[in-house]
Formats: C-alpha cells, structure tokens, sequence
C-alpha cells in the first residue's frame, strides 16, 4: 500500500482535475452506476467537533474508496485549521487497501468546490452580475476559485461573521484572481440583487431568508452536511421554482431539503432533480428567469471519483492494480 502525503496531492491535483472527477461522479449517480451508502456522522460534543465517513464505488471503476474527514470549529482558538482527514484507495477486484491518501482535507476541499462549481455551470447564466459568498473560511475560498474557473462576474461579494477574517479572504481572493471582490457590511446587504448565492458556513440557524432573494437567483447551499446545520430560512426552498439535490435520499435526511421537510412546507416530491441527472440531461436545468436552489450535502460518489483520481495521478503502478 503506497502512502501520499499532502504535498504531493497538492502537486498533481488541482481545481480542473477536481471538476472532471466530481462531473463524472455526478454523470455515474445520474445513470444508476454507483453503489453509495448513506454517511457516517460523529458528532465529538464536548469540544464541538464532527466527523464525516462516506464511502462509494463508481460502477466499472478499478478501485473504490473511503473517506474521513473532520471538523472541529474551535481549532481556530488553538491556531490550528478546522477541517483534516484522509481517503482510502483499495482495489475494486480484490479489496486489497492500494493508497493511503493524507490529504489532511484537502482533496475534500476540492470536490467540494468542484460540485459548487459544476453546479454554477449548470444552474447560472454566463456572466454573471453579482456573486455573494456567505462566509469566509477555507471552503468559501475553494468555492469563490471554482466559480472563478467557469463563470465571470462583474462583483462578488464576501460576507462572514468575523469580519476580519472576511476581510483577510476578500484580499486574497482579489489578488489570486484579479477580480472585482469587495467585503459586505451585512449577509443581507450580500444577498439583495445576487444572481448566485453560494452559502459555506456551519451555521445551526438561518441566514438567509426569502425575501432578500432575487426572483432569478441561484442558491447553491454548501455548509448544511449534517441534521444539525442550516443556513436557509425554509421558505426559501417553499417559494424556489426549482430544488435540486445532490442526492435526494440524503438531502431528506440532513441539508436544507431536510429542514424545510421538517418546517412542513416542502416535501420530497417538490423536488425537481438530482445534480446528476442535471449532468446527464435527463431533468432540465435553469429554463429563464427562475428562482433556484441547489442543496450539496457532499456525497460518497464524489470522494470516490476524486480520490481515484488522485491515485492514478500519484501512484506509479496505478493502472494496473494488484
């Protein structure tokens, strides 16, 4: 079993990488070609943090993989980043472990972004006006250089609940990607007149609510992965034109969907599709002047396909596995 150590993982993967491997993983959930159980979450109470186990293999792929990936939201108190992990690569024929991947979250970080990304693409149309981004941390990072790789815009907006460090992101993110991006004063202020609102904070209450919300925007909702996370007031979801999830049997158990299921005034079958079968065609996508909401609760498939990618990319023997 070959161990890849992060620095290597950064080397040879990046965010168009990233994006083939989460489209195609999206592409095999549209077509029936995965074998995906649902999550594993731990939650470690005493000092808030959470851990994440998902798992999939991809129909006719030569391995399938296993992830963990944690977050404990005090670390920042400690000088130490939130989110680590690591994935596991083993041979599809034999289940022989192949590659011990230690990303320390970051191949998480990319899928993650790569599906807000292929979202975007799907769901907007090119160019964009204006872009918010509610919160500032790692993931809200990814997802601004992932949206940056398939749409322009002539503002985005970053909004975050420490301040500082939004403005920290809005720096870097300016000079990175020589775009016009500006600090909001208020999660509304960034919302009113959006045409896409990408969420990534681990808010347990909503932010967002209906009536800040353009009649023609798109919501893509990344933080809400677990029952306990929301950022989107139900009627957002009650009132959109269209609902997509990522994956609908998991997005009723945990995400946005869940709560407005919960709140009473959405049910599963107001929801108009899956991101796959966005990507196959077999549901349409934005049609006019609609008002969107897309919920990425994060699902197995995509740390399989990215993961597989990572091994083929890293490991010298990786087409032909043992």
């Amino acid at each position: 079993m070959q161990i890849i150590d992060e620095a290597t993982l950064r080397q040879h993967m990046d965010r168009s990488v990233a994006l083939d491997a989460v489209e195609s993983a999206f592409r095999a959930l549209g077509e029936d070609r995965v074998t995906q159980p649902p999550p594993i979450g731990l939650d470690i109470e005493p000092v808030g943090g959470e851990v994440h186990v998902k798992s999939a293999y991809l129909s006719g792929a030569p391995v399938f993989a296993v992830k963990i990936a944690s977050g404990f939201y005090a670390n920042g108190e400690r000088g130490l980043p939130s989110g680590s992990g690591l994935m596991m690569v083993f041979d599809a024929t034999t289940g022989f472990p192949l590659a011990l991947l230690l990303d320390n979250g970051y191949l998480t970080d990319l899928r993650t972004a790569a599906a807000g990304a292929l979202a975007t693409r799907l769901l907007t149309n090119e160019p964009l006006d204006k872009v918010a981004i509610i919160g500032s941390g790692l993931q809200a990072r990814y997802q601004s250089r992932a949206i940056a790789g398939v749409r322009s815009w002539r503002q985005l907006v970053v909004w975050g609940r420490n301040q500082e460090r939004a403005q920290q992101s809005v720096q870097e993110l300016k000079s990175e990607l020589n775009r016009p991006v500006e600090l909001s004063e208020s999660a509304e202020a960034a919302v009113r007149d959006a045409d896409l609102i990408v969420t990534v904070t681990a808010s347990r209450e909503p932010i967002i609510q209906d009536d800040w919300m353009a009649s023609g925007a798109t919501l893509i909702a990344v933080g809400s992965d677990g029952p306990e996370k929301q950022e989107v007031a139900p009627r957002v979801l009650q009132r959109a034109d269209k609902v997509i999830a990522d994956r609908t049997a998991q997005c009723v158990q945990l995400g946005e969907i869940h709560h407005a299921i919960t709140a009473g005034v959405f049910t599963s079958h107001h929801i108009h599709g899956e991101l796959g079968q966005l990507v196959t065609g077999a549901v349409t996508c934005r049609e006019g002047h609609e008002r969107i909401v897309c919920d990425l609760t994060g699902v197995g498939a995509q740390d399989a396909a990215i993961a597989e990618a990572a091994w083929r990319a890293t490991c010298a023997d990786a087409s032909s596995p043992a």
